[in-house]
Formats: C-alpha cells, sequence, structure tokens
C-alpha cells in the first residue's frame, strides 16, 4: 500500500491523516459507492482525517484552487515560513498585498489569491477574534453551521469549505468533490452522469457511511491522478488495465461525451 503523497491538500502526515481500521462493507447489502471506497482504500489507504488549523487549512485550499498540488505546495509553505510562527490570520491581516503576492507567486493567480487569502484573514480576525478561536469554531461547532458560515467568504465555495470541515474539523460524513471525485463518481456510476458537484457530494454523502468519507475522498483522487484520467482512462487500453474496472459502468467514456 503506498504511501499518501505529501502533496495535496490533506498533506501527507503533516495533515492530520492516521492509518485507521475499517470493517469492509458486505458487497451483499453494502451500496455500490461503498464497495467502490472499500476497494479504493485497500489499494491506496485508510485514514481517518482532522488535526489540522482551521485558518491555515482554508489558506492552503484556497491556494489549491485552480492550479496543481505540486504548483501550491511550494506557495503554502513560503507563505508559513513568512508570516507562519504566530496568529496567522492577524499576520496575513496586517501584511502588505505584495508581499503575500510574492510568497504565492509560484502557485498562480497570486493577484487574486493574495486577495482572497487577505480578506479572509480581516474577516476571521473582525468575526472571531483570533485565528485559535476560528480554529476551535471549526472543531466544534455544528458541521452544517460552520459549513454555511465559511460558504459567506469571498472565495470559498463549496470544495474549500468541505476540505475545511474534514482535514481541519476531522468532521465524519464530509467527502469534498473535486473535479476528480465529480469525473469518476459519475464515471462509475456513484452518482448522475449529469450531476453538478453538489450532487455528486449529496450522492456520495448519502451512500457512503460516515466514517470512510474521508478516506474516500483522497483515495479517489489518488485513483483519478494514476488511472481516471480526464483525457485517456486507462480503461480505454481494455478492462485488465484498470483495478476498478468490475465495478465501474463506464459511463461517458466510449463516446466520448463527458
Amino acid at each position: 500500500m503506498p504511501d499518501e503523497p505529501a502533496e495535496n491538500i490533506s498533506g501527507g502526515a503533516s495533515g492530520g491523516g492516521r492509518e485507521t481500521v475499517f470493517d469492509p462493507a458486505d458487497p451483499e447489502t453494502a451500496t455500490r459507492a461503498e464497495v467502490v471506497v472499500d476497494r479504493l482504500g485497500e489499494r491506496y489507504w485508510r485514514k481517518a482525517y482532522g488535526g489540522q488549523g482551521g485558518f491555515e487549512c482554508l489558506v492552503r485550499t484556497i491556494l489549491s484552487q485552480n492550479t496543481s498540488d505540486k504548483a501550491s505546495q511550494p506557495a503554502h509553505d513560503e507563505l508559513m515560513a513568512q508570516y507562519g510562527g504566530g496568529d496567522l490570520a492577524e499576520s496575513l491581516a496586517a501584511a502588505d498585498r505584495e508581499g503575500i503576492v510574492d510568497a504565492i507567486r509560484s502557485g498562480g493567480l497570486y493577484n487574486q489569491k493574495s486577495k482572497l487569502i487577505q480578506g479572509v484573514a480581516e474577516e476571521v480576525l473582525a468575526d472571531f477574534g483570533s485565528e485559535a478561536d476560528f480554529d476551535r469554531y471549526v472543531r466544534e461547532e455544528a458541521p452544517a453551521t460552520v459549513r454555511d458560515r465559511l460558504l459567506e467568504m469571498k472565495g470559498v465555495g463549496p470544495k474549500t469549505a468541505d476540505c475545511v470541515l474534514l482535514f481541519a474539523g476531522g468532521r465524519g460524513g464530509v467527502f469534498p468533490v473535486d473535479t476528480h471525485v465529480h469525473r469518476i463518481a459519475r464515471r462509475i456510476g456513484l452518482a448522475p452522469a449529469d450531476a453538478d458537484h453538489e450532487g455528486v457530494r449529496a450522492a456520495l454523502e448519502r451512500d457512503i457511511p460516515d466514517e470512510k468519507c474521508g478516506f474516500g475522498h483522497t483515495a479517489m483522487i489518488q485513483f483519478g491522478r494514476e488511472f481516471c484520467k480526464a483525457r485517456k482512462p486507462a480503461c480505454l487500453d481494455g478492462p485488465e488495465a484498470c483495478p476498478m474496472a468490475d465495478v465501474c459502468e463506464m459511463v461517458g467514456v466510449t463516446d466520448n461525451s463527458e
């Protein structure tokens, strides 16, 4: 079983993930979604998440928007090197914007993201008082309340809010939907072919046990990177090329209609 890459939003070991034993589903009674997630967990990892700081996770996820992990990870690391070590929200709110731009330049979209990051820092200080108080809110308040509040922040969409709930809050039953998850869930047939990101999220969170949503999310992303790619999924080379071929409906693959 491979190690989880450090260059992703969960951050490997630094992301708070910990190896955990989960009971495998009975294929006779489980939903297809749970069977698929169990299979992905066997191939990659079964982990429980939680432990990242809420505000740092929020910043990290904003940096990951519309860019690769390879690009966003160095930007996050440089931002933390320059502004971490104390109250991150306070440091970023007081920072010169150009300083933030220079720190995150390697991640792309640096002008837009620097404005969003400084904006959420100011909002966190105004509404919660400190980074620590915001982190506590993310961990302890009702998940639906936290999600709604995060979605009120400029630059925070459903995937970003759900990543904060999962990786910082350690909340079960949260399955963030990025481009990989959106593509794979529809191809396999776990969500309707025409489902938008929120439709996919609703289908997965309905059919997958709460405790399996976290590793289901990260393992599905890894599967998308290795096998179920957007332009040329492995199954086009034959069912033997994909380890999930026997549980996949290949929706939209053969006619290239995705």
